[in-house]
């Protein structure tokens, strides 16, 4: 076991196939991380909402994953670092056919842009 071993929960389930706080609020994710302790999916910290860095700081579970295809890093927000991880429960992304930004339908025409000003409005 190495350091990064406390705040990862090989048992713990993904919570969904989408961040859970823009789903419950209707709007859109650019990309979807995991915690590894409880499975919780959250958008990234290049999302509008940076849900993934919310629930970590709130709840105080220092390591995530990346929830996309093909992408199996792992992150520690409390030493900064990037770090290879055991495998946990699947499944290990959200589906490949669901899109990046996300969800289908929500997200907007122009959402470079608007990831790039900060502002759903823009």
């Amino acid at each position: 076991m190495n350091k990064q071993d406390d705040g990862i929960n090989l048992d713990a389930e993904p919570s969904g196939d989408g961040c859970v706080e823009c789903l419950a609020a209707g709007t859109w994710w650019f990309h979807l991380r995991r915690c590894a302790e409880c499975g919780h999916i959250g958008c990234c910290d290049d999302s509008l909402h940076k849900h993934a860095s919310k629930h970590a700081h709130a709840t105080g579970h220092p390591v995530i994953q990346s929830f996309e295809p093909g992408e199996d890093w792992f992150y520690d927000y409390r030493t900064d670092d990037m770090f290879e991880g055991p495998t946990l429960k699947a499944p290990h992304s959200h589906p490949r056919e669901q899109p990046t930004p996300g969800p289908e339908g929500l997200v907007p025409r122009r959402w470079q842009a608007v990831l790039a000003h900060g502002e759903e409005n823009s």
